[in-house]
């Protein structure tokens, strides 16, 4: 009798341990994968009913009802791993994709949760589809949060959680709420450079993750009194020469980067991919060097009517020319981040010269600093002149948020922006700055100084 106990015993504690050895095994690249040293790509794949859902009833823009199949997302979803085997990306769906009853809809939700246990996709909720705070109130947008999260839960089961939302753009309060009351500390909640295109403007952040101020989600916290612990991040790479434009400004799109329909959309398979590749190149290659770690992501709508196979041959030429790319979810990554930073203590900088196509200027190289007190950017005509400041946004300085559903206008403006708006925004040489701004400047970069010197 002792025996047979003793025998039932060690098959419960086998059967644990070996439990346990294939979890460990299975989560092995999530557990051990760790910020420095490596490169990372993260893609958030958008499905709505209506273009823009204001609110819960009220909708702008063209209904996308009927480009929203399963076939499509059947299609999308078997691109990316045609290109890339073993990704992880995130679907991000909005109240009406989550509530709809029609057939298209019920089986689109029942594939990204066999996706999710497939593939371990992440799936989570667009609060607005991108534009909550243009139209709606801080309270308002809470509410869509929780009850919107509590949709996703329900509709995955299991009592899952996701790791972050996706926003397009979510104001400091709305982030404030996200962490202390819903318990998400990651949020795709700006997009950086964004100005005079599409429904709402938000320059002025950093475009690598940083933790908001309570002032403004473009500004880093610059200390525990005004932290918000919700690792913000961009929601497209952009091409930095193309983004210093403003909106549509010399005919160029400020937007281009990897981003789908300003290269694939716009200039076809072969210059469209190309362009994609030179932007994810600034961040794997110089980028990495420079920071120690890189990151590229991208958001693409299901509903657009672009070929896929675009989106294959990017995703085929990150693996074969950066094989150890880790091809996460968003929540993934922002956790990742936050393992390692536990306040803004991060410097990057980035360095560009053009690739020749659009607004990304082949005589031109651009580079840019950022920190938790300022950023900045340098320009330079390789042609003829001096190199300029076209960029100094403090964040040591008190700001304010507008109101929300008051304005699309969220920018953060710094003494110098890159969109060149204002008779203030006109370049100029760095030591043409104020002595407080060169002595700000000089604590985190005085190399910058010594030719002056």
């Amino acid at each position: 009798m002792v025996y047979k106990y003793t025998r039932l015993l060690f098959l419960v504690l086998l059967v644990f341990s070996l439990t346990g050895f294939i979890y460990r095994e299975g989560n092995k690249d999530q557990k051990q994968t760790g910020l420095t040293g490596n490169r990372f790509l993260t893609f958030n794949a958008v499905i709505r009913v209506n273009q823009i859902e204001v609110s819960r009833n009220k909708n702008a823009g063209e209904n996308e009802r009927s480009l929203h199949t399963p076939l499509r997302v059947v299609k999308f979803r078997e691109a990316i791993s045609r290109g890339f085997p073993g990704a992880r990306i995130t679907w991000a769906l909005s109240w009406l994709a989550l509530h709809d009853t029609t057939s298209n809809y019920r089986q689109i939700r029942d594939l990204v949760v066999g996706y999710h246990k497939k593939f371990g996709d992440e799936i989570t909720f667009i609060p607005g589809a991108y534009f909550a705070n243009a139209y709606n109130s801080t309270e308002q947008v809470n509410n869509d949060l929780h009850d919107g999260l509590a949709k996703v839960s329900s509709i995955v089961g299991n009592n899952y959680r996701p790791l972050s939302i996706v926003a397009g753009f979510l104001s400091s309060k709305n982030q404030e709420f996200l962490s202390e009351q819903e318990g998400i500390h990651v949020c795709q909640g700006n997009v950086w450079s964004q100005f005079a295109i599409d429904n709402q403007d938000g320059d002025g952040a950093p475009s690598y993750p940083y933790y908001p101020s309570k002032e403004h989600f473009c500004k880093p916290a610059q200390g525990h009194t005004d932290f918000i612990d919700c690792v913000n991040l961009d929601g497209w790479t952009m091409d930095f020469l193309s983004a210093r434009r403003q909106g549509f400004s010399e005919g160029f799109n400020s937007r281009m980067g990897v981003g789908p329909i300003e290269t694939l959309g716009k200039y076809g398979l072969d210059t469209g991919c190309k362009e994609m590749l030179y932007t994810t190149a600034i961040h794997f290659d110089k980028g990495f060097v420079l920071n120690g770690f890189a990151w590229v992501t991208n958001c693409w709508e299901v509903s657009l009517p672009i070929e896929l196979d675009g989106l294959t041959l990017w995703l085929s030429e990150i693996k074969r020319r950066w094989p150890d790319v880790k091809f996460i979810t968003q929540g993934e990554f922002g956790m990742i981040w936050r393992e390692q930073y536990k306040s803004n203590s991060f410097n990057y900088q980035f360095e560009e010269k053009g690739s020749g196509i659009g607004g990304s200027d082949s005589d031109k190289v651009i580079r840019w600093f950022m920190n938790k007190k300022f950023r900045l950017a340098l320009l330079k005509n390789l042609k003829f002149g001096d190199e300029m400041v076209i960029d100094f946004t403090r964040y040591d300085i008190g700001v304010k948020e507008p109101v929300s559903g008051s304005t699309r206008n969220w920018s953060l403006m710094g003494e110098i922006n890159q969109k060149q708006t204002r008779p203030q925004d006109k370049p100029i040489q760095i030591d043409k700055l104020s002595d407080k701004s060169k002595s700000l400047i000089g604590e985190y970069y005085p190399m910058l100084f010594k030719k002056q010197e």
